[in-house]
């Protein structure tokens, strides 16, 4: 079950959804429109290795835009800070996005009950395109939970993601033991 926008509405006014900027005319029916951030990151290193820590480094997208390309692998932010206090939020990639060959996330678009932060963006293209920052890209939706929440992911000593900034974050991998 996704929640209508009447039921997300609801949930903002109790504050158990939270969306900054917020702007009505971006919620959908079941659905809130998100956007791209003004920064976006791209790692150092050509080879990436999963047990250490990969450094990235951030540049603003100009306001003539910036031209993506294949083969490389980009990370972006929303320009939205969201908290979501008793719901699973989805990110999904909006269709405009994807018909010009953009997907805004690899595996990452499960957020948890509990997630506060600017969204990371795992960014790649079919083919050169063109992004502007504030140009809608994706679209969260929320989902109900079955049963009572023990530790919500902002509580957890060991959630790598939370309060994420206004940029991109590199991957924490490197924290996990393995």
């Amino acid at each position: 079950m996704i929640l209508s926008d009447k039921r997300i509405l609801e949930e903002i006014s109790k504050g158990t959804i939270l969306v900054r900027p917020y702007d009505r005319s971006c919620l959908g029916s079941n659905s809130y429109d998100v956007h791209l951030g003004k920064t976006l990151a791209t790692y150092r290193n050509h080879i990436l290795d999963a047990k250490q820590h990969n450094e990235i480094e951030y540049f603003e997208i100009p306001e003539e835009g910036f031209v993506l390309y294949p083969h490389i692998f980009y990370l972006g932010v929303t320009l939205e800070y969201t908290e979501t206090h008793a719901h699973v939020p989805f990110l999904e990639g909006k269709s405009s996005t994807g018909r010009l060959g953009i997907d805004i996330h690899a595996t990452a678009g499960k957020g948890d009950v509990g997630f506060c932060g600017h969204w990371t963006l795992e960014i790649s293209v079919k083919q050169p395109v063109r992004v502007y920052a504030g140009m809608p890209v994706g679209q969260l939706i929320y989902f109900p939970v079955d049963g009572e929440i023990e530790v919500a992911y902002n509580q957890k000593a060991n959630a790598k993601y939370s309060y994420q900034i206004d940029k991109p974050v590199e991957s924490m991998m490197w924290k996990n033991k393995f």
